[in-house]
């Protein structure tokens, strides 16, 4: 009796002695899973489609309204649309397929993000193969080649592209007709900087110029690989080959340095989405710019005060005869492999990305031209656009769009690219620490240094079983 009286008391002490931290999280970690047991979940009826961009959301409202009132109609699955930012839609969509676990019906990805979900083997990619397809309904050859590049993975696709994004070159036609400057003058970088080299000025008095040639900086990433692509460059060519290292990235690199420090600067640091940036062009600060077709309708919504004085052009080539444009974004509609029901949601697919309706729509908003070539006929894009000086600008960005340069899906491109703009960084410092202001000074010590990022680059890509250098994609 006694010893069990002492066993009670011993086990009430050593209860009373013990740390209540982790008797909290068994509580906790108890009533949690009861909770999410008992806690009542309603179905989502129909087809979920997870989108990142608001703009998106309005356009294709009514599309999904009529496609929601014909399938009720006729028995079949609606679609129910979520707005996520890019972020949490990324996540949650990679989350899902690590998982095996139903995420979304459709998802739109957009181009830089892309390259995450196509590691791995290709078979055990998340998303449905739609390369046969694409080709037996004959809808690979209605659409610009080369906008299914970001999509594919060692030769298979796996998105339909939302659209192509071809690069020009947008001007304040006010302030370089004024000079007397003509653009025809212009086929290479070489030439925009002789000619638009005397456009420098000091604006506000203070003996230190503050309009330049062209807003564009060595830490955007978005514009340098814009330029890099145009080059013939990049961070890997079409067989998942590194060409970090390339002659074409040393030149590109150092040039852009040389744009923006030194004696012969011609750039000015005007970023996109900024009210700062946004003022400088307003203020005659920037007198070029890169332009892909989605940032003309960004331009024209933010900076109205500029319709009427700006005018496109081709991008100045690396060499003569060379490319006169780039690419600079993208989006693509998927269908994860954990979709309920794959012929409906193809069908949707299409209905929204291959309609001629939204393709006027998206042009008509956002200024974004269509991959279906079938419709670049279309008179709307034949339309003069006020913003633009009454230019054909929609014509402008179709007669670039079959020349847009091939971008690599590999799931290493990001991790590439930051190791790329680490070295504009670094040549930045070595040409303002050694006084180096010379394209041909620059270009031996840019090569060094994307020799070592190419180096990492390789280390880290031979760790990965499944997608190693040489890997065709």
């Amino acid at each position: 009796m006694n010893e069990t009286k002492c066993n009670k008391t011993c086990i009430r002490t050593r209860l009373r002695e013990a740390p209540i931290g982790p008797l909290v999280i068994l509580v906790i970690a108890l009533t949690s899973s009861l909770a999410v047991a008992l806690w009542p979940t309603q179905e989502r009826e129909g087809l979920v489609f997870w989108i990142f961009a608001p703009h998106h959301a309005r356009m294709y409202g009514p599309a999904i309204e009529d496609w929601n009132q014909e399938a009720k109609e006729a028995g079949e699955e609606q679609v129910q649309m979520y707005v996520l930012s890019m972020g949490a839609l990324n996540r949650r969509t990679q989350a899902g397929m690590w998982a095996e676990t139903p995420t979304s019906d459709l998802v739109e990805i957009e181009q830089p993000s892309a390259a995450r979900f196509m590691a791995g083997p290709v078979d055990e990619i998340g998303f449905h193969d739609l390369t046969d397809i694409l080709k037996q309904e004959g809808i690979y050859d209605r659409l610009n080649e080369p906008s299914f590049a970001p999509w594919s993975s060692r030769g298979r696709i796996f998105g339909l592209p939302h659209d192509v994004h071809p690069v020009l070159l947008c001007y304040r036609a006010d302030l370089v007709e004024q000079a007397g400057i003509d653009v025809s003058r212009i086929e290479t970088w070489d030439d925009f900087e002789r000619v638009m080299r005397p456009l420098i000025k000091d604006l506000d008095g203070d003996g230190r110029a503050d309009r330049y040639p062209l807003g564009l900086w060595y830490t955007s990433a978005r514009d340098v690989e814009g330029l890099l692509l145009q080059a013939g460059g990049g961070t890997f060519d079409q067989d998942g080959n590194s060409i970090i290292a390339s002659e074409a990235n040393a030149q590109v690199i150092a040039r852009v340095v040389t744009w923006c420090v030194g004696p012969g600067r011609i750039a000015i640091d005007a970023p996109e989405f900024d009210p700062g940036g946004n003022q400088l062009k307003l203020d005659g600060h920037v007198v070029a710019a890169l332009m892909p077709d989605w940032l003309a309708g960004v331009w024209r919504d933010a900076l109205p005060d500029l319709e009427g004085k700006l005018k496109l052009m081709p991008l100045p080539a690396w060499e003569p005869g060379g490319r006169r444009t780039s690419v600079i974004g993208g989006t693509m509609i998927a269908i994860p492999k954990t979709t309920r029901d794959f012929d409906s949601a193809w069908s949707f697919a299409k209905e929204l990305y291959l309609s001629p309706d939204l393709a006027e729509k998206l042009f008509e908003s956002n200024h974004i031209i269509s991959p279906m070539t079938d419709l670049w006929e279309e008179p709307y894009y034949a339309a003069k656009e006020p913003y633009f000086s009454g230019q054909q600008s929609g014509l402008m960005f179709i007669d670039q769009a079959p020349h847009v340069p091939f971008r690599t899906s590999s799931p290493f491109h990001q991790v590439a690219m930051q190791q790329i703009m680490n070295v504009a960084f670094d040549l930045k410092q070595y040409a303002e620490d050694n006084d180096a202001y010379d394209i041909d000074d620059l270009v031996p010590e840019a090569e060094r240094l994307l020799g070592l990022a190419e180096q990492r680059i390789k280390k880290e890509m031979s760790r990965n079983v499944f997608i190693a250098e040489g890997d065709p994609r």
